[in-house]
């Protein structure tokens, strides 16, 4: 890439998936390429435990990577992501809907998504309308119950899932939670539920907001949980 005067960038998603001796063994190049200022960047996108799986492998990979946290969107980040693509089919969505939109979504990019395809596939024609939105919230609801939300839940264990529902019995908004809070819940000693809260770490299911606290890596999680039975 040197010789010819062109850079290379590669893109990792999901990279808090890779294993430990791939995560070992990208870290290392990258320590490499950097001593060398090879014309190479490695861009990676991961959950918000992604730090600690890298800092596991590698002490000096806080050195390696710059850090950028990406949050919900903001409104004005929701909308265009809705009315962008629309407008190419001539489609347009009434401020109602739009602000519909928003509230079910939280702006999570992934719900943006979800719900704006299934009120797109319910509207008969343009404008897309809160009536639209409303009547097609039940069908984007149920796909993210089984594509998103289970396809997590069903890697949990039993004594996870117990840990996770606790987390959503305290977290009213799905925010974080202290884990004496959760240990009190469950009428545990805290040592005997870190194998628990370990596994949902590791998973990707939960992260260490901060010291003393867990919180669910996906919104609404909680919400879910509040309303599935085994």
């Amino acid at each position: 890439a040197r010789d010819v005067g062109v850079g290379i960038a590669i893109f990792i998603d999901e990279m808090q998936d890779i294993g430990p001796a791939d995560v070992s063994a990208i870290c290392g190049a990258c320590h490499e390429l950097s001593q060398d200022a090879a014309p190479l960047i490695v861009v990676g996108a991961g959950l918000p435990h992604l730090p600690a799986v890298l800092s596991a492998s590698k002490s000096y990979s806080e050195r390696l990577f710059s850090y950028h946290r990406i949050d919900r969107l903001d409104r004005a980040s929701a909308d265009h992501a809705l009315i962008a693509p629309a407008e190419t089919e001539d489609v347009k969505f009434t401020d109602a809907a739009l602000a519909a939109l928003y509230d079910k979504t939280d702006g999570y990019p992934y719900f943006v998504q979800a719900y704006g395809k299934a009120a797109w596939d319910q509207a008969p024609e343009s404008p897309i309308t809160d009536e639209d939105v409303l009547v097609a919230a039940p069908t984007a609801e149920e796909e993210l119950a089984v594509g998103f939300f289970g396809s997590r839940y069903e890697r949990a264990t039993p004594a996870e899932r117990e840990y996770m529902r606790a987390m959503a019995d305290l977290s009213g908004d799905d925010g974080p939670v202290a884990t004496a809070a959760v240990a009190k819940e469950l009428g545990r000693k805290p040592a005997s539920l870190s194998p628990a809260r370990d596994g949902l770490i590791k998973k990707g299911l939960i992260y260490s907001a901060e010291r003393g606290t867990i919180g669910f890596t996906v919104p609404h999680f909680g919400r879910y949980l509040r309303g599935v039975s085994d």
